[in-house]
């Protein structure tokens, strides 16, 4: 353990019991202070103390088989509240059930227990987390972590009604981020594939009626959230620290994320998918994301404790952090709405159809970001197609409003928004949006021409540098974009917007510097308007090309 983690553990021990000491029925201390632990000791009322199945909450004694008994005395009665009392229960994976609500209250920790090392048939005290599930035919349409939900340090598969929330803490110390090079602090590295390794913090799949809501969520693993094919979802009020993705929400339907944080400065933070993990493509519909703030600036722990410590800037960090729909994308991503989010010192939006597809109707609105590692906002169509090949072709990306979006202190590189040759972005609308960047783009980058990147895995550094500083538009059909300032903090010399294949485009109400740089760089480009603008006069024209206004 780091010190930090011990420092960690203390600040947990001094947390405050707040749920139901008081609401605990005498029967259920007795019980406790008997140490009957077989499930014929259930307490009334419909909660279940852990403690009185034998949990000991010392962070060093294994507490599993007493937690997974009281869940299993709680669905045998019919359901209720099995309560995590303050203390530290050390855990491997830990069996969910319908009907059955965690609470956890101020004080207390599901602290996983360190998976196996390579090599080591034993672990920890002679255990390990259950074994991933066997691999199927369609696990090479995604990377292994999404295939697989048993090897988690909580997880459950088609259920239904059940429920995680209180002000306590998941610890996933020992588990798996699930790769090899671990620059994240001085705690083991593990292989997701080895046997008894844990790989995720919270995992379902095939369930309905879920809710999540006000615990933390301290080290996830790959992932401190895979939800599978979970619809009627609610996440609310979590606050994610972590090494990987933090919420990734999978061919899931019907779903509410609201006023949660998610530091996650080696991936994403909040992310969306579609990829082909249950066997067939199964859209994300109905989704809504609201009153996020996700960040990859930070040091783990620090937004936890409130200390809110960034890396120091010539520490190498990937700084991800964003919310990103893909880059799994089998399925699609339907009707999705979000709104009044905050980012900072990480990605920006990335709306991503790359193995088939269908990405439309989506709406973002209300959004400040500061200090981006690349531009704002990433549309990208492509064709990886990383599915059966009998079936995969390339989606769509299209009915896209972005509105009220301010930057400040944005790369270099400017948004990127493309598809590919025949396959067009469609009907994207962008209307007050303030970006200020930190410009110095050179003559050399005016000049520089982003390869196509076909079947690339989708992500804003392939591309490069960008001739624009603004927007790099290329392969579009219908854009319109209205309210729109770019500014740069030091003289650019590439023109703000760049546009390549591009079908009827309309700008109203333009704002950008009018320096020795033009404002629109235009490459085949058909039935352009430009109008009520400070970037460039009033212009009408059906078809340009290699021409800058």
């Amino acid at each position: 353990m780091t010190a930090f983690d011990s420092d960690r553990r203390n600040l947990l021990r001094s947390g405050s019991f707040s749920f139901a000491a008081a609401a605990l029925p005498a029967a259920s201390l007795a019980a406790s202070a008997a140490q009957d632990h077989s499930p014929a000791a259930t307490p009334t009322n419909a909660v279940f103390d852990i403690r009185a199945y034998g949990a000991v909450g010392n962070g060093k004694t294994l507490d599993t088989p007493a937690i997974n008994r009281s869940i299993d005395a709680a669905a045998a009665a019919g359901g209720g509240v099995v309560l995590f009392p303050p203390g530290q229960y050390l855990c491997f994976s830990i069996h969910l059930r319908s009907f059955v609500h965690l609470h956890l209250a101020q004080g207390a920790t599901i602290l996983a227990a360190d998976s196996p090392r390579p090599g080591d048939s034993t672990g920890y005290n002679g255990g390990g987390y259950d074994p991933a599930e066997l691999k199927t035919a369609w696990d090479l349409y995604q990377d292994y972590g999404h295939n697989h939900w048993h090897n988690s340090l909580l997880w459950g598969e088609d259920l239904h009604d059940l429920s995680i929330t209180g002000p306590g803490l998941i610890y996933g110390h020992g588990l798996s981020f699930g790769g090899g090079h671990n620059p994240r602090g001085n705690y083991p590295t593990y292989t997701a594939e080895q046997q008894g390794v844990g790989n995720k913090a919270i995992a379902l799949k095939n369930c309905r009626n879920v809710l999540f809501r006000d615990f933390s969520v301290l080290k996830g693993g790959h992932f401190a959230f895979l939800l599978t094919g979970v619809d009627n979802l609610t996440i609310d009020n979590i606050k994610i620290d972590t090494d990987r993705d933090g919420i990734d929400i999978d061919c899931c339907q019907n779903v509410r994320v609201s006023n949660c944080t998610v530091n996650s400065p080696w991936d994403d933070g909040i992310c969306p998918k579609s990829s082909f993990a249950l066997g067939y493509a199964r859209p994300t519909r109905n989704l809504t994301i609201a009153n996020c703030f996700v960040t990859g600036c930070y040091e783990l722990g620090s937004v936890l404790d409130g200390t809110f410590k960034k890396f120091a800037p010539e520490l190498h960090v990937p700084r991800t952090g964003r919310i990103k729909c893909g880059t799994e994308s089998n399925g699609g991503f339907i009707n999705v709405a979000i709104s009044n989010c905050v980012f900072e010192g990480c990605h920006g939006y990335a709306l991503e159809s790359m193995d088939g597809a269908l990405l439309e109707d989506v709406a973002i609105t209300n959004t400040t970001m500061r200090d981006l590692a690349c531009g704002p906002l990433f549309l990208r169509l492509g064709r990886r197609l990383r599915g059966p090949k009998e079936s995969t072709q390339v989606g769509t990306l299209k009915r896209i409003l972005i509105s009220n979006l301010e930057c400040y202190n944005a790369p270099r590189q400017a948004s990127i928004l493309t598809g590919i040759p025949g396959h067009l972005i469609e009907d994207v609308k962008l209307s007050n949006i303030y970006i200020e960047t930190v410009g110095g783009g050179t003559p050399e980058d005016a000049n520089a021409s982003p390869t196509e990147q076909e079947d690339n895995y989708p992500d804003p550094e392939r591309f490069g540098a960008t001739p624009s500083s603004g927007f790099f538009l290329r392969h579009m059909r219908h854009l319109e974009m209205s309210h729109v300032e770019i500014a740069n903090t030091t003289p650019d010399t590439r023109p703000s917007f760049s546009l390549t294949d591009v079908d009827r485009a309309d700008f109203f109400a333009i704002t950008a510097p009018r320096g020795a740089a033009a404002a629109f760089a235009l490459h085949d480009v058909k039935d352009l308007r430009i109008g009520w603008s400070r970037a460039a006069p009033d212009t009408t024209l059906p078809t340009i090309d290699n021409k800058n206004l």
